[in-house]
């Protein structure tokens, strides 16, 4: 049992590793961790960076003592077991590929404390969920200024402001425009350009990008190791540009997975500011194009976040649903994977996920109700539906490029 007494702003301060009770966003008080502390060279004022027990770590914050219900106290009756953790967490990760204990517990170490508090990138500003390495000279940094266009990243607004009037002379990803097509999303219509961008021509802007990615991933280790890797940047267009929106990477040379099929997504991101219209479905589905394209199966590099998970759970039952609704007599495990490009593993955990398998006469059978059709097929929005002609015809997948780099161009 941890207890915390009234404690004066001036007077010692929580103990590192506090269990205490903490006002949370206007709903009531949850257990939380002190795992850092800092003092006000000024004021003499403590503030405490708090993890919120079964919580993701996206909203661990600083607060300051009035936050604490002090006099409480958390019992070890009080925590969460592993099962309502997960049920109250938004956190739910596939087995495959879960970081081991050890090498959680080093990453979560080293990268307990959010160093950067905010970004700003174009028009937005986003709070930052997770620790990125910038830097020492941007540790404690409130506003990270990110240009939009090339990522270069600043200080102070002023520096922003400079650069985009004097240096900053491009409008879109620095790479070859590899898709484009006019969507309707939420009710407007927004066009959409999908930009393939190699770090062997483009290595600091790549670098730049995993940077900024590693402030909304959790488990993402790549930041400077970029070669291996394209990045695919999925960009909102307006008469004043591209403008970002998320990005997937994929390696050049996919490694197999476990259950047959290659690597075709290593890490994927929506800015937060765009998330929730479809765009992660978006990436991902072309992902599967292009090992459609390749003529494999694909799947993601796992861990997968919790986030993605979510993504991509939503992605595979849709994809499956629309062939499913159409077919006539019988189908296989093994036809639905070929039809799809996912691999076996992930249509059976998908229908299993969404109760789509089930025992009939001695046998397993794929069973698709109206209502599972009316809840995840016929009431989606699929605005990230592909559509194959608006790739250009010019174009193919790395893999299929020889050994002689081909002379891409944005298309007119």
């Amino acid at each position: 049992m941890v207890r915390a007494s009234a404690t004066p702003q001036t007077a010692k301060p929580l103990e590192m590793g506090a269990k205490l009770l903490c006002k949370w966003r206007d709903q009531g008080v949850k257990s939380c961790e002190v795992i850092e502390r800092r003092q006000n060279e000024d004021t003499g004022e403590w503030r405490y960076y708090v993890h919120y027990e079964g919580l993701n770590r996206r909203l661990d914050e600083w607060v300051t003592l009035d936050r604490f219900v002090l006099g409480g106290c958390v019992s070890e009756e009080g925590k969460f077991t592993r099962t309502s953790k997960r049920k109250y967490d938004h956190e739910e990760h596939e087995e495959e590929g879960e970081l081991d204990l050890a090498t959680l517990k080093e990453h979560e170490e080293a990268t307990k404390v959010k160093n950067i508090n905010r970004v700003v990138m174009g028009q937005w500003q986003m709070e930052t969920w997770y620790f990125s390495p910038f830097g020492k000279e941007y540790d404690g940094t409130d506003v990270l200024f990110v240009s939009e266009f090339d990522l270069n990243y600043f200080a102070r607004r002023e520096q922003l402001e400079r650069y985009l009037q004097t240096k900053c002379k491009v409008f879109h990803p620095p790479g070859d425009e590899v898709y484009r097509e006019t969507k309707e999303i939420r009710g407007e219509l927004h066009r959409i350009s999908i930009f393939e961008v190699d770090p062997k021509e483009q290595r600091i802007y790549c670098e730049n990008l995993c940077l900024l990615a590693k402030l909304f991933l959790d488990h993402k280790t790549l930041y400077y190791d970029v070669e291996p890797f394209l990045f695919y940047i999925i960009c909102e267009v307006d008469d004043a540009g591209a403008h970002m929106v998320g990005y997937f990477s994929k390696e050049k040379v996919p490694s197999m997975a476990e259950g047959g099929g290659e690597y075709n997504l290593a890490c994927i991101l929506t800015l937060p500011c765009y998330q929730r219209k479809g765009y992660g479905k978006l990436m991902i589905a072309f992902s599967y194009e292009l090992s459609r394209r390749e003529g494999k199966l694909g799947t993601p590099e796992r861990p997968i976040s919790d986030l993605g998970l979510v993504s991509y759970r939503s992605y595979w039952v849709y994809a499956l649903l629309e062939i499913l609704a159409k077919h006539r007599g019988s189908v296989s495990i093994t036809e639905l994977s070929e039809m799809t490009k996912f691999r076996t593993v992930d249509v059976v955990n998908t229908l299993q996920a969404f109760n789509l398998i089930r025992y009939f006469g001695g046998q397993h059978s794929i069973y698709v109700s109206p209502k599972t059709l009316e809840t995840y097929f016929t009431k989606a929005k699929a605005n990230w539906v592909i559509d194959q002609s608006k790739v250009p015809s010019w174009w193919k997948p790395y893999a299929l490029r020889g050994k002689a780099p081909l002379n891409l161009k944005s298309m007119d």
